[in-house]
């Protein structure tokens, strides 16, 4: 069938998510599709896909790289129209429903995908061209995608036996299975954790807005009366360094930490056993030693070794610098106890005793619709030449979904912007960028990109201030989005993001640092409701505040890395031998000298969906591995004159354009014109000697 045209059901007419969407930049028109059109929009896509490769195999010609590795690239576009939508979905509003469809397509298409990658003609012809790739005279980009497939049709099984193909199959349709499980438990026991509390002056610390979102919550949840605490989640909750009552805090805490693990249907403890026996699993089918070697091995970093030498090398730094930390902090308290529940408290006591300004005004600087239009577009536009104009009465997802068409420096449109900020429980904790549409010359296509955050929504006619903290956020996920939105590759499976996972925080990490840049801040931090600028010496703290790590937040961050790293380091037997998911964990954290009972990880085994939903596993140190060349970056750009757009089109031109058609590593070393070195990275974190 002939590319976008849909898929026409029994009775003519064609399946709305499969249908060509006369929307600008082809957006979804959401309003036209059911829930139960997309079970049957599957079904069809991947018929349609299958018969496309069955007709690459059956090929008569000798393979060549058009023939057959581009031809497989550039197939299946109705399965990717149908995913980018219903993907985009299950995150930010899922249902019952949804979740069903959900798991039934974890299975389905994990199948289908290894259906193609285990096809033994198809796989022939790949393997023919990857053994003869030096005399094929390819491009960068073109070599690397030969490769990839190559690589990734071997990682499923296709060089196995039959025997073992089969339980490779097994083990992939069982993880899809299990780890989509896990991000729903988590989900549903986060909504199910939410802390009520009878008495408003029990929230004493936390700001009228924060007041307001609780109190709707606890309407929402269906109490007459009280207060519903929405859970982040991370374990550490961002209302423990507001709430004055001890108590409270406790509660908060313990609703935390204790997720998905008090023994309810939510609980994950059984999950995460055999997640990680079946990884362990397949690795060894395939040759390694464990489930980290197997995913580091598509990685930047050379092994897990390097990985464990450089975590073991940040843990040491860190634990020092928390025992400095604790020594001073307590002094600050007194007499007062300080438990993991009170530790974030106390520091915001001591960061707010010490500043030579107080920063509780500063959320009034930063209204979210001005934040965007004259922090995030402005800085955007001088280093990229972008321009945003926003579009209204589109069918989107939600309600609060705003779209804007993105225009490059000449004015021409490159692509879509959704943004979706508010929290709601439909919604899966944390902040991401998704592709509803990869960026592709081949195809034609343009992309269209999602930025999802979690910042309680406002009472109708206030507005939402965004604390230090979300404005880094809303700054870190647009950086995805301009990974996204700048791409300029011919093959949708290199757009954008799609780099290895120790490469894809990178230049959203980057971009944190024009949050709170002089020439941004002064262009959008201007008084919600006086219109007054903000302050010097209130912008000077602001960015001093921010550019200090607390070493508390360090060590969360690494036990979490190092207990990630633990878990996919089991051999198989030793995964079997594994049965109290909390011994493990402890040991885990001893093991890497990161066992306080003052700092659990920035996110237990339980609801590590990262690791156990994502796909993150073995890859949680992507974060401050990345870091490593941010910081860098950081001065680099610095170095260069900062806010300029030659520099913006240096390092677009060196990254954000490129994706995975060349190799990232090597396109960061000649920017910056030598290795990264980590010394920028333990100076911004405190963690230098």
């Amino acid at each position: 069938m002939a590319r976008g045209d849909g898929m026409a059901g029994q009775d003519g007419s064609t399946n709305p998510v499969l249908a060509h969407s006369d929307l600008p930049y082809g957006l979804p028109d959401f309003a036209s599709i059911s829930d139960d059109d997309f079970l049957p929009a599957f079904t069809a896509a991947m018929e349609s896909h299958l018969a496309e490769v069955e007709a690459i195999a059956a090929n008569e010609d000798p393979p060549t790289f058009g023939n057959t590795v581009e031809a497989l690239e550039l197939s299946g576009r109705d399965l990717a129209r149908a995913s980018g939508i219903f993907f985009n979905l299950v995150g930010p509003d899922t249902n019952p429903r949804r979740n069903e469809i959900s798991q039934e397509l974890s299975t389905r298409l994990t199948d289908h995908a290894n259906t193609i990658a285990m096809h033994p003609v198809l796989f022939a012809r790949i393997k023919d061209l990857a053994e003869r790739a030096d005399e094929l005279d390819l491009t960068e980009p073109q070599r690397r995608l030969l490769d990839k497939r190559y690589r990734e049709a071997v990682r499923a099984g296709a060089g196995l036996g039959e025997a073992e193909q089969e339980e490779m199959r097994a083990i992939a349709s069982r993880l899809a299975y299990l780890t989509t499980t896990f991000s729903q438990k988590i989900l549903d026991d986060t909504n199910d954790s939410a802390v009520f509390v009878a008495d408003e002056s029990d929230l004493d610390g936390l700001s009228a807005g924060q007041i307001a979102a609780a109190r709707r919550a606890a309407a929402e949840a269906g109490h007459e009366t009280g207060y519903l605490i929405a859970l982040e989640l991370p374990t550490s909750q961002s209302v423990l360094a507001e709430l004055t009552n001890p108590q409270v805090r406790q509660k908060v805490f313990d609703a935390s930490v204790n997720r998905c693990s008090r023994g309810n249907e939510h609980d994950t403890r059984e999950l995460v056993l055999e997640i990680v026996r079946l990884r362990a699993r397949r690795a060894e089918l395939l040759g390694y030693r464990d489930h980290a070697e197997y995913v580091i091995a598509e990685q930047t970093a050379p092994d897990p070794s390097a990985v464990d030498d450089f975590l073991r090398e940040l843990n040491a730094s860190a634990t020092r610098a928390g025992g400095r930390e604790l020594t001073r902090l307590s002094e600050f308290a007194g007499d007062a106890e300080i438990g993991p529940a009170d530790l974030t408290f106390w520091l915001e006591r001591e960061k707010k005793a010490t500043a030579t300004v107080p920063l509780d005004g500063f959320a009034d600087y930063c209204e979210l619709d001005t934040v965007l239009t004259r922090g995030v577009f402005y800085a955007a536009n001088k280093l990229y030449g972008l321009q945003f104009v926003e579009l209204t009465g589109l069918p989107v997802y939600h309600p609060d979904v705003r779209v804007w068409e993105v225009r490059d420096d000449s004015g021409v449109g490159i692509g879509l912007y959704l943004g979706d900020y508010f929290a709601r429980p439909s919604k899966r904790g944390g902040a991401w960028m998704n592709n509803i549409v990869d960026q592709s010359s081949k195809l034609g296509d343009r992309p269209i990109i999602v930025n999802v955050l979690n910042v309680p929504k406002p009472d109708e006619g206030q507005p939402c201030l965004l604390s230090i903290d979300q404005l880094t956020t809303l700054f870190h996920e647009f950086g995805h989005t301009l990974h996204g939105l700048l791409s300029s590759v011919d093959y949708p499976s290199q757009s954008g993001t799609s780099v290895p996972r120790d490469f894809v925080e990178f230049p959203s990490q980057v971009n944190e640092m024009w949050a709170l840049h002089p020439d941004v801040l002064a262009n959008y931090a201007i008084h919600h409701r006086t219109g007054e600028p903000i302050p010097a010496e209130l912008a000077a703290a602001a960015r001093e505040s921010a550019g200090t790590e607390s070493a508390h937040a360090t060590i969360e961050y690494l036990a979490a890395a190092s207990l990630d790293l633990a878990w996919h380091r089991l051999t198989p037997a030793e995964a079997q031998a594994v049965t109290d998911v909390e011994a493990f964990e402890a040991k885990a954290l001893a093991d890497a000298g990161l066992k306080t009972e003052l700092i659990p990880p920035r996110y237990r085994s339980a609801y590590f969906n990262h690791i156990f939903g994502g796909g993150y596993s073995a890859g949680y140190y992507s974060y401050i591995w990345s870091e490593v060349l941010d910081a860098e970056t950081e001065q680099w750009f610095l170095a260069e004159g900062g806010l300029e757009r030659e520099n913006g089109r240096r390092f677009a031109e060196a990254t954000l354009s490129r994706g995975d058609s060349v190799d990232p590593l090597a396109a960061h070393e000649k920017l910056i014109g030598r290795k990264p070195q980590i010394d920028p990275l333990l100076r911004r974190r405190g963690l230098a000697a």
